[in-house]
C-alpha cells in the first residue's frame, strides 16, 4: 500500500504530492504577487522585511533562498546588502522563471543565481551558506522534516535559518474570524482575480495542515539546530522561526 500524505485536506500518495503542488503553482504563477497583496492586504511585504531584519547578515555573505517564488526575499536582501550573493531556488519552473524575469526587470539580478531545486534534496555541499531563508514555502513540502534537515546540512556552523510561514492564531476569537476569511473570502478572491478558486482553497487548507509554532520549533530542533525561537506576527497568523 502506498504511503499517504496530505494535500490540503485531501490524502494523496506521497510520491504524487509534489505534482499536485506543482499544478497549483503553475496555475497561479502569473498572478501570484497580485493574489498575495489581495489576500494579505499587502502585509506580506512588511513580514518579509521583518524577516530580513532577523537575518544577522553582513556584507559578503552567501544566502540560499528556498521556494523563492517571485524572488521577494532576494530583492529585499539585495536592496539592503550590496555584496551579498544569493542562490535563488524553486522546485517549480514557472515560479522560478518569474523570479528570474523580475530580477532582470527590477535590476537585482547581479547578485543572484537561479536554480531549479527541491528544498528536500538540495544540490549543495555541506557548510556552504551563511543564511537559508524559506518564505511561505515550507508548508508545501512533502516531507518537512527532510527539508529542515537539508537546510541544516547546507548551513555553515553558526549560520541562520529563517522560516516565514502562516501559522496558528493565538487568540480564539481572531482564529474564528481568520477561518471565516480563509475559507469564504480567499477562494472567492481567487475566482475573481485569477479565475481559480480551487488553488486558493488548497492554499487555505494547506495553512490549516501546517504545524503550529511550537510543533515546528521542535521539528527544527530535531533536524539538528541548537536553538530555535519564533516571533508571532498578527496574533500568530504568521510566524517567523529563527534557528542556529
Amino acid at each position: 500500500m502506498n504511503e499517504k500524505t496530505h494535500f490540503g485536506f485531501k490524502e494523496v500518495d506521497v510520491n504524487k504530492k509534489a505534482d499536485h503542488v506543482g499544478g497549483v503553482f503553475n496555475s497561479v504563477a502569473e498572478e501570484y504577487d497580485l493574489m498575495n497583496d489581495a489576500m494579505s492586504f499587502g502585509m506580506h511585504r512588511l513580514w518579509k522585511k521583518i524577516l530580513i531584519e532577523l537575518s544577522e547578515l553582513s556584507e559578503g555573505s552567501l544566502v540560499l533562498d528556498v521556494a523563492s517564488g517571485t524572488a521577494d526575499i532576494p530583492k529585499l536582501i539585495t536592496n539592503k546588502f550590496k555584496s551579498v550573493s544569493i542562490l535563488v531556488t524553486d522546485i517549480n519552473e514557472s515560479m522560478l522563471a518569474l523570479g528570474k524575469e523580475r530580477a532582470i526587470n527590477e535590476n537585482f539580478f547581479q547578485n543572484c543565481n537561479f536554480a531549479l531545486a527541491s528544498g528536500e534534496t538540495l544540490p549543495y555541499q555541506e557548510n556552504t551558506f551563511d543564511l537559508v531563508t524559506v518564505g511561505f514555502g515550507l508548508r508545501n513540502f512533502t516531507n518537512k522534516q527532510k527539508g529542515l534537515t537539508e537546510m541544516k546540512r547546507v548551513l555553515k556552523p553558526g549560520g541562520v535559518l529563517l522560516i516565514l510561514e502562516f501559522s496558528k492564531p493565538t487568540n480564539s476569537f481572531f482564529s474564528k474570524v481568520y477561518d471565516w476569511y480563509s475559507f469564504n473570502v480567499i477562494p472567492k478572491l481567487g475566482k475573481l482575480l485569477v479565475n481559480d478558486s480551487e488553488s486558493y482553497q488548497y492554499l487555505a487548507e494547506s495553512i490549516r495542515m501546517h504545524p503550529d509554532q511550537e510543533t515546528l520549533k521542535n521539528m527544527v530542533l530535531e533536524s539538528g539546530f541548537n536553538e530555535c525561537k519564533f516571533y508571532n506576527l498578527v496574533n500568530g497568523v504568521v510566524a517567523i522561526h529563527q534557528a542556529k
